[in-house]
């Protein structure tokens, strides 16, 4: 089978939407492909910011370490997505950690070619900027589910938001379609992965969801709403 060219991959990443063939044609010049193994460090907090990452293949993770020393995950990101924008556009080091959760291929732009594309392109510039806001508001909700809500009203509300981007009718309920550990879901909540593999197992026994291995189906997302909603007595 033919190997897909970076150009097709380039394609791919949701903000070269519209670009025209010259551009896409400067942006595959001025970028370089790498191999990134599993588990490896992208970059660590406090590292210079002098590149963009287009992510083609695999996952990577976002994340931070809170006072506890506790690892707090922002972002899982997938195929077709953008990252370490922010830094480069502040001008700042990074204060993230990105981390490769499979086997991944990453496109990197560098920080003088990714400005000149958001200096000289306004319809690039306005959907970074509307990714950027988008971004931003999960951040902020996922702050809020820390503050306001107990540890099964959390998971039960990341479940939901799961399916809103990966999940798959099936006859028996909502498949989500990414393969998630029990420990990747207690960072993305900010709790532990006993806790997390212990509300789980309630959630299935109330037959609220089903799962097998790293594959979760929901089976009543509307009770699972129900909990999300509800705090803390």
């Amino acid at each position: 089978m033919k190997e897909k060219s970076k150009l097709w991959y380039l394609k791919k990443i949701n903000l070269f939407k519209e670009m025209t063939s010259e551009d896409m044609g400067k942006i595959e010049r001025a970028t370089r492909m790498e191999s990134v193994k599993k588990k490896t460090p992208i970059f660590f907090p406090g590292d210079p910011s002098q590149q963009v990452y287009l992510l083609k293949e695999g996952r990577v993770k976002l994340s931070r370490i809170s006072e506890e020393g506790r690892e707090v995950t922002i972002a899982l990101l997938e195929p077709g997505e953008i990252f370490g924008e922010l830094e480069v556009l502040g001008d700042a080091p990074r204060d993230t950690l990105a981390e490769a959760l499979d086997d991944s291929k990453i496109c990197v732009v560098s920080k003088k070619i990714f400005l000149e594309m958001v200096s000289s392109k306004p319809d690039f510039s306005f959907r970074l900027t509307k990714l950027i806001g988008f971004r931003m508001r999960k951040i902020e909700s996922r702050v809020e589910d820390l503050v306001f809500r107990d540890v099964p009203a959390r998971l039960a509300h990341l479940l939901l938001e799961l399916a809103k981007d990966y999940g798959q009718k099936t006859e028996q309920g909502l498949l989500l379609k990414i393969k998630i550990t029990h420990q990747e879901i207690a960072n993305l909540i900010g709790s532990i992965r006993e806790t997390v593999s212990a509300v789980l197992g309630d959630f299935k026994r109330e037959g609220w969801i089903s799962f097998e291995g790293r594959q979760i189906t929901l089976l009543r997302p509307d009770l699972l709403e129900q909990r999300s909603d509800s705090h803390p007595s």
